[in-house]
């Protein structure tokens, strides 16, 4: 009755301005909601923990049938900051760290979360460029303090990085060796070869592998930056992503036990960058890189095998380089380089906390699913994103979010994933966000565009 009553009086009415900002909203409480339950998961399985991953993961594959466009208002950045904040201080947190490193540990990411949503919150100009570099100064400071303050985190991906660095500058092969004070694995190198290779210099030049972990994570802020490309107010865009996601609740714990998925997310975004920016084939190296260095990631080969701005002789060659980086160590040993990423990964025995719907049954109801269910429903989320994105061809920041949601589906039906493994998920949905939202459904990612042919008659 009000908008017949203005538009009778020739006055156009007011915007909706609530479900214009909806979206965001949601968003910024499904992020929350997302980090939070995930500090919390850290040695412990919960169901409301599995019940709020879940429902977070069906939200994004509605948000991916509906392509619902997400314009970020400058205040969501810093409110999702300031609460992630106080979810930092106040859900259980694991971490070694104890007395005062841990109090300073908490203090730096207090004051670098709080400043930063300050920075993008004033509106100056220099505002956003001054809160990415808090965002990576921050980080920087948390990672220092860290490692300075737990020289050895009793927890096995630490142990088996250190010492297979060790084992690659001798000449090595790190799948024959034994680890020492292992809390874990014993005798096994559970990742592909290049995750030794590319964290191995932090343990060489510094002593502690998680000082790469740490250039790894700076490496994947510059390519949130060359993601946005030349577009209007990337700045702010990037430094709001950034701090948001190096800043995230668990980041500390993240930190603290070397969990290699910076790494991945770095390699990623610098492959989507490169394909936006149109090299393409440039984009080959990078993504190879990450497929050599953990085995999950060739469930996206799929996706990026229809998407046509890569493709499939792309997607091929990718596979043929990662076959070639990972060659030295199959010629060394075949049996125990199969052995390691494989096979006893195959027959791994279930950790008992880790958030998933496998473990849901095993705890709950003492059943053991067959690897038919969780295979079926892992195919069924690669395929239904092969079928969508073969369909749709949609723009970088779209096949992002598909290929995080594939990583998710895996995560909650496999019989062991952890904080890391949904950070990873967390990192490619914050990635798609750098792009302006009027751009994300219309925007140019192939190759640049050919000369149109000449018409010809009739």
């Amino acid at each position: 009755m009000a908008d017949a009553l203005a538009r009778e009086g020739g006055v156009r009415p007011a915007p909706a301005v609530l479900p214009a900002v909806l979206p965001a909203v949601v968003l910024g409480l499904a992020w929350l909601a997302w980090f939070g339950v995930l500090q919390w998961s850290v040695v412990r399985f919960r169901v409301p923990i599995l019940l709020t991953l879940t429902a977070c993961t069906a939200l994004l594959a509605w948000w991916l049938v509906r392509r619902t466009d997400v314009a970020l208002p400058r205040w969501l950045a810093p409110a999702v900051l300031g609460v992630s904040v106080v979810l930092t201080l106040t859900v259980p947190l694991f971490s070694y760290l104890r007395g005062g490193w841990l109090t300073a540990a908490l203090t730096v990411l207090t004051v670098g979360g709080l400043a930063c949503a300050a920075l993008l919150l004033i509106g100056r100009s220099w505002g956003a460029p001054a809160a990415l570099v808090t965002a990576g100064v921050t980080h920087t400071a948390l990672a220092a303090v860290t490692i300075i303050g737990d020289k050895a985190p009793r927890i096995d991906v630490w142990v088996v990085l250190q010492q297979g660095a060790d084992a690659i500058g001798r000449g090595e092969n790190v799948y024959t060796q034994q680890w020492t004070d292992s809390p874990g694995v014993q005798d096994f190198f559970p990742y592909l070869p290049w995750m030794a290779v590319l964290t191995a210099p932090g343990r060489w030049v510094a002593g502690d592998v998680r000082w790469m972990l740490l250039v790894w994570t700076l490496v994947l802020l510059a390519g949130l930056w060359a993601l946005a490309g030349t577009d209007a107010g990337r700045t702010a865009r990037t430094a709001a992503v950034a701090a948001i996601l190096v800043l995230a609740p668990g980041t500390l714990t993240q930190v603290d036990q070397a969990w290699t998925e910076p790494v991945l997310a770095a390699l990623l975004v610098w492959w989507a960058a490169l394909v936006r920016r149109g090299h393409a084939w440039w984009a080959v190296v990078p993504l190879a890189l990450a497929c050599a260095s953990k085995q999950h990631l060739a469930l996206l080969a799929p996706v990026l095998l229809v998407w046509q701005p890569f493709g499939w002789r792309r997607t091929l060659a990718t596979g043929g380089l990662t076959g070639l980086l990972v060659l030295p160590w199959v010629l060394a040993d075949a049996g125990a380089f199969f052995g390691d990423t494989v096979t006893t990964l195959l027959t791994f025995h279930p950790i008992r906390f880790a958030n998933t719907w496998f473990l849901y049954f095993l705890n709950e109801h003492g059943v053991t699913l067959p690897f038919a269910v969780t295979g079926a429903a892992m195919v069924a989320a690669v395929g239904a994103a092969v079928l969508v994105v073969w369909r749709r061809q949609p723009p970088v920041a779209e096949v992002l979010r598909w290929l995080a949601l594939v990583l998710a589906v895996a995560n909650l039906v496999n019989k062991q994933a952890f904080y890391n493994q949904f950070w990873l998920t967390g990192a490619l949905v914050a990635a798609s966000l750098v792009l302006p939202a009027s751009t994300r459904r219309t925007e140019e990612v192939s190759e640049p565009a050919r000369p149109a042919a000449a018409a010809t008659p009739g």
